[in-house]
């Protein structure tokens, strides 16, 4: 009988999902579904990739996708904690050479052709896990550290899966996702609120007299958008500190990395066009201005070729 396509959510309440002998080829299928069916407006898989990446993508997204729905679509953090849990059983069991989840029948191949560690996977899902029981972070530091788990390992994985593994790429790309996770926060301020978090520190809200509760009340001020400028331009020099790994890969990720990182400085310069005013609205980048992003970014690229 072929397995219906569910989404985390409804697939953990499923019994029939949960308990069918999934084939390779379904659990191939499942994840690219995963991958290219819903959830975000853009496609996972860049156009830019080698067509034979696509499906090890996929994967990997499915892998991601499923850690962060059993944090943040579930509901109960308790349950969220209890079935991130059993995700990180099942991602240890792969890494034995036990699957039965699509999920990991799919990532079990890409993890072997590519030789990939479970250190990215792992941290990954600590993330998932701290967000259930850390809602405020005090400073810089615990905010930094907090993104080594929560988006250093995707980019780590990328690396891995185009055949990258030496430090020097890995510290390059930690800079430019760690820059594209704050720039979300900061673009998401009012959204993250709705969940009861914050992603701003309060070292650098207290130096202009803000406070969590402020915030918490959407209560705009001089010293928040001062705030909120402070910590644009910590994203912003850490984008520009990234930058140079787009010249140390070949092919067509050099420009998936350029898109990425020129995309996230313009989610820096959207806030910094609304006067830093995200509590009322959520800066957008429009579809004219993703053109632009990509023009721009494929001049540079061939303009490098050639050179």
């Amino acid at each position: 009988m072929t397995p219906r396509f569910l989404s985390p959510k409804d697939f953990v309440v499923d019994p029939a999902s949960v308990n069918h002998s999934w084939t390779r080829d379904e659990a191939l299928a499942y994840t690219r579904w995963v991958a290219t069916g819903h959830y975000e407006n853009f496609h996972v898989v860049s156009f830019l990739l080698p067509k034979r990446l696509h499906q090890d993508f996929y994967n990997v997204y499915s892998f991601c996708r499923w850690a962060d729905d059993l944090g943040d679509e579930i509901g109960d953090p308790a349950e969220s904690l209890r079935l991130l849990g059993w995700w990180r059983s099942e991602t240890l069991g792969m890494f034995a050479g036990d699957c039965s989840h699509p999920v990991f029948i799919a990532l079990s191949g890409t993890a072997a052709r590519h030789e990939l560690p479970p250190e990215p996977f792992l941290n990954l899902i600590r993330a998932f896990v701290q967000d259930q029981t850390v809602t405020r972070y005090q400073t810089w530091d615990s905010l930094l550290d907090y993104c080594v788990y929560s988006a250093n390992p995707v980019g780590r994985l990328v690396l891995y899966l185009c055949g990258y593994r030496d430090p020097e790429r890995q510290a390059l790309s930690d800079s430019t996702c760690t820059a594209l996770q704050l720039a979300n926060f900061f673009q998401d301020v009012s959204v993250d609120l709705e969940k009861g978090r914050i992603y701003l520190p309060a070292e650098v809200l207290g130096n202009y007299g803000v406070t969590f509760a402020q915030i918490e009340a959407r209560q705009d001020s001089p010293g928040f958008r001062a705030a909120m400028a402070e910590s644009v331009a910590v994203a912003r020099n850490l984008f520009y500190k990234g930058l140079p790994l787009a010249r140390m890969v070949g092919g067509r990720l050099s420009l998936d990395l350029e898109l990425f990182s020129r995309g996230g400085l313009k989610i820096l310069d959207k806030i910094e066009s609304q006067r830093y005013d995200v509590l009322g609205r959520r800066p957008k980048i429009s579809k004219t201005e993703r053109a632009g992003v990509l023009l721009s970014a494929l001049l540079r690229w061939s303009l490098a070729r050639v050179a």
